[in-house]
């Protein structure tokens, strides 16, 4: 629970938490936390779907390969997915062995004007094909355009159709713009200082109160020494009415990205419109943040669908972000209309059994501050996966994920703030599993943490890295040398990163075999990144020395 900064009375919580079971009573991610209050199922559990009955079918989605196109630009594409699902999807010929099934004839075509964009056909059992389109003949528009896919085999039935839309807005003349990759998940920023040029960013830093930073007669050299760690990336938890003259003074610097805080807005629209009106073109924004932990809150759905929709129409240029707190409390309602996802999983010196207020802590009782986690690094991952899971059940195409890392203690939850080397830790396990950006909670934070952090970020969200993070896509490596060993690699271009972790307290005092896919054959090693593990590439086989305990290595491999 993120008690120290929330604007909300007790009063206007007991009104507004009517998701869930018992709204009437004291609950978190729909669970009660205090003895007087009885345990029972908090309900909003995303599962598994039943499995279709007669077998596997044929999952068509798409999307456009960018969350918006600029009217200066002349050509787009779409992703189409024809995935085999247990789940969804239409009865398909030949999906016993995809790759000979008849493939999928299809059109995408303007819903307005019936315009074909697309034509071509894809493969069932392949995802992430790619299909560009000409934008000359479309007129932009503040408006998504609707559009719609149909599918068939050559014979022509079955047939399919699928909905989807773009955005293909009018040039913008001040200010900046940011566009999500919906195939690797990354974002692309552009303004004045990237010369009107869409480049990759990895946003990374904190969330930064008003008190130390903000509210300080010296505000532009305290931004201007965050900014020199390396942290490129914040969250103001001020108002631009607060304090706009360090609003644009982070404009003039051209490394620091800021996303919005409107979290204690998002339920009266006429302050948001006014805030956003207000900080739409600025030179270094790249999202909002819409809302604070809805889960936890468990806030009625209407108000997040409600300030989501007033975002997009009065700035489609930039993302809205939610962080959600809860690990399985009404995901799909909770996310529905935000353009990415944060998880704030704090796992660290936490008691995750039993809780200051007096109860246990399991999947139907308690808060211990991290819900349902087991109070070590593997929460990091094991949250981030789960919510790729809920997209997958629920059909869902993939969001794009941010992990809000812990860099605190306190409110009798937690105990002490992480090590350096957890923090690295978790940072490099939610970039294994598909994490986009890293934003910490909260600045000021220890010199310790503020030093690690600057560090790391120098390295993760500067180019080369950054690069293979932001346009790709985290591969999955087995370990089998330790449970608390976990690998990824991104291939991008005619190379690889590679980032092998050790979450566990113990090091590694072997030399371990990293197992590479068939497909990816390095040359040589490039260049060593991050760790003082050591690497030795001999006839193709990759080996790493003795690992150090909580310890992340991540290097560059030619191919």
């Amino acid at each position: 629970m993120k008690l120290l900064a929330l604007v909300v009375s007790l009063i206007g919580l007991a009104q507004t938490q009517d998701t869930g079971v018992h709204p009437e009573w004291p609950r978190w991610c729909g669970k009660v936390y205090k003895p007087e209050y009885p345990s029972f199922n908090p309900g909003g559990q995303t599962v598994e779907p039943a499995r279709l009955a007669d077998g596997p079918a044929l999952h068509i989605q798409f999307k456009p390969r960018y969350s918006v196109y600029i009217e200066s630009e002349n050509e787009a594409e779409f992703i189409v997915n024809a995935a085999v699902s247990e789940w969804f999807g239409s009865k398909w010929p030949g999906l016993a062995n995809p790759a000979t099934a008849p493939p999928v004839v299809f059109t995408v075509n303007m819903v307005s004007n019936n315009n074909v964009l697309v034509s071509n056909h894809v493969q069932p059992g392949t995802t992430g094909n790619l299909f560009k389109f000409n934008l000359t003949s479309v007129q932009p528009s503040l408006e998504p355009y609707q559009v719609v896919l149909f599918g068939a085999p050559e014979a022509g039935s079955p047939n399919i159709t699928v909905s989807s839309e773009f955005f293909y807005l009018p040039e913008k003349k001040s200010g900046s713009v940011t566009k999500i990759d919906n195939l690797h998940g990354g974002m692309l920023f552009r303004n004045s200082a990237t010369k009107g040029q869409f480049q990759p960013i990895l946003p990374y830093g904190f969330y930064a109160q008003c008190v130390g930073l903000f509210c300080e007669d010296d505000y532009q050299a305290r931004i201007k020494a965050y900014s020199d760690l390396g942290l490129n990336g914040m969250v103001p938890l001020t108002p631009i009415t607060r304090n706009p003259a360090a609003f644009a003074y982070m404009n003039t610097l051209p490394d620091m990205h800021y996303m919005y805080d409107l979290r204690d807005y998002f339920r009266n629209l006429s302050l948001v419109e006014s805030q956003v009106t207000a900080v739409k073109d600025h030179e270094n924004i790249y999202s909002y943040w819409g809302t604070d932990e809805p889960d936890g809150w468990q806030y009625p759905f209407n108000t997040t669908i409600a300030v989501t929709d007033l975002i997009h129409k009065l700035d489609p240029y930039h993302p809205v972000a939610v962080t959600l707190n809860c690990q399985n409390y009404y995901f799909g309602p909770y996310t529905r209309g935000f353009d990415f996802i944060m998880e704030d999983a704090y796992p660290i010196a936490i008691n995750s059994t039993f809780s200051k207020w007096g109860t246990a802590c399991n999947a139907t009782y308690g808060d211990c501050g991290c819900d349902n986690c087991h109070g070590n690094v593997q929460d990091v991952p094991s949250r981030l996966d789960d919510l790729i899971q809920y997209e997958k059940w629920l059909g869902l195409w993939p969001k794009t994920k941010v992990h809000n890392p812990q860099s605190f203690h306190g409110e009798d939850y937690w105990f002490r703030d992480p090590t350096p080397a957890e923090e690295v830790v978790m940072n490099a396990l939610a970039f294994n599993h598909h994490a986009k950006s890293i934003i910490s909670w909260v600045w000021p934070t220890s010199d310790a943490l503020a030093q690690i952090h600057g560090k790391y970020a120098k390295v993760v969200a500067q180019v080369p890295v950054r690069d293979f993070i932001v346009l790709s896509e985290a591969q999955p490596l087995p370990t089998k040398c330790n449970k608390v060993v976990d690998a990824a690699y991104w291939k991008y271009e005619n190379q690889v990163l590679l980032n092998v972790v050790n979450g566990g307290y113990e090091p590694i005092n072997r030399t371990v075999r990293v197992p590479l896919p068939d497909s990816i054959k390095p040359s040589s090693i490039k260049s060593v990144e991050w760790g003082n593990g050591t690497w030795a590439l001999k006839d193709g086989t990759l080996r790493l020395g003795s690992i150090d305990a909580m310890s992340a290595n991540m290097i560059i491999l030619d191919l």
